[in-house]
């Protein structure tokens, strides 16, 4: 296969940035060739010309959501940057609040955050701290990570960092065939809904919501992007409700007035 050409890695970039806002700078070539590359392959096409034409007419969208999958990242695990999941407990704790609490996992990727989330609000739920209509939306680009969230079954790797009794007390552990495996407790996913969302585009009447993650999504997007998808996503937290990027995204451009917390954690004031 010939090497991806500087004029088409740029038309790539532009047809990302168009329709997800990704941000795919120059440094980022060899990434995009790299995991383009083996389904180029597979496809039995040419070359990168040959795959840009498929996913840039408009008419092979399942092709079009194959590209997005390659080009963003969906590391994740349980209680990634637990500092904010010891927030969030704390919190609502101190604040014991009437309403039904509402959380958003608004880059929900494969759903780690989102079940991480539900696991923190099951446990104060238990202690009378919350009532028992809470609920968590997480939301992604990726039908593909989508569908694996709605299965809420893990490796046992991704689960690393809850601890023994709360994963006892939420997950099932595989057994025979599914040895390594993990399953979210039917009970917990009940409360856990999955849907489709462009963050870059409007949303849709959602919330309001009393926690918005919005973690390690915010690097993917050019600086004028960040601060439109900040103001939208914001515009649906409560006053008062607390909002968490990822610790090393720096800082939060917004038009909203917000108190630092922590690192990549804050409240919504006004």
């Amino acid at each position: 296969m010939a090497p991806l050409t500087d004029r088409t890695f740029t038309d790539i970039a532009a047809l990302m940035h168009a329709a997800i806002g990704l941000s795919l700078g120059p440094a980022k070539k060899d990434l995009v060739a790299s995991r383009l590359a083996p389904r180029i392959e597979r496809l039995g096409l040419a070359g990168y010309d040959d795959y840009l034409a498929r996913i840039g007419d408009g008419q092979d969208h399942a092709e079009f959501q194959v590209a997005i999958d390659l080009l963003t990242t969906n590391e994740t695990y349980f209680f990634r940057e637990k500092r904010h999941f010891e927030l969030l407990e704390q919190t609502l704790a101190q604040q014991a609040p009437a309403h039904p609490v509402a959380a958003w996992s608004a880059a929900a990727s494969f759903g780690d955050e989102a079940y991480s989330i539900a696991m923190v609000l099951a446990d104060l739920q238990a202690q009378g701290r919350i009532g028992r209509d809470w609920s968590v939306l997480g939301t992604d680009i990726s039908d593909r990570v989508l569908r694996a969230a709605r299965e809420g079954i893990f490796p046992a790797d991704r689960l690393r960092e809850v601890t023994q009794p709360r994963l006892k007390r939420h997950c099932l552990r595989g057994e025979g065939d599914c040895e390594g495996l993990i399953q979210v407790h039917p009970r917990l996913a009940a409360q856990v809904r999955f849907g489709w969302l462009n963050l870059c585009e409007p949303i849709e009447p959602l919330g309001p919501f009393d926690v918005i993650f919005l973690r390690n999504v915010l690097i993917y997007f050019d600086a004028a992007t960040r601060r439109q998808v900040v103001d939208r996503v914001l515009a649906r937290l409560r006053p008062g409700g607390l909002f968490f990027i990822g610790m090393a995204e720096g800082r939060v451009q917004t038009g909203c007035r917000l108190q630092v917390l922590g690192p990549g954690a804050f409240r919504k004031l006004g």
